[in-house]
């Protein structure tokens, strides 16, 4: 079984930065895509950005483009976001995911039901 597990996460003011890590065990996913999904209180989880196996495809949601940055270390099992001039509205559970294809397109990319792994979250929340 594979697990993966988000750390990182925290309160810090608009305009700062922090970094996500998801760091996966059990078994190697550097074949698979590695997906970040957010859910804020009282709202439905949303998907932030995705990266294929080899790193050199990455995709974001219009809400985060030019300000959050997904990679991964497949050396270290692990992926990573950057999040940068962070917003309020950016306050939710930022989740991690894995699934065994890329898709270029949204349709499939920014679908729950294409990732087969998901960790159990980590709390970011941005005062104004």
């Amino acid at each position: 079984q594979v697990q993966l597990v988000e750390s990182g996460g925290g309160l810090v003011q608009a305009g700062d930065s922090l970094r996500l890590s998801c760091a996966a065990s059990g078994r190697t996913l550097s074949s698979y895509a590695m997906a970040w999904f957010r859910q804020a209180p009282g709202k439905e989880r949303e998907f932030v950005a995705v990266i294929n196996w080899s790193g050199g495809r990455t995709n974001y949601a219009d809400s985060v483009k030019g300000r959050f940055t997904i990679s991964r270390d497949n050396a270290k099992n692990t992926v990573y976001l950057q999040m940068k001039r962070l917003k309020p509205e950016d306050t939710a559970v930022y989740y991690c995911a894995g699934g065994p294809t890329y898709y270029s397109s949204a349709y499939y990319y920014a679908s729950e039901g294409g990732y087969d792994y998901w960790g159990q979250g980590t709390q970011v929340t941005v005062s104004s």
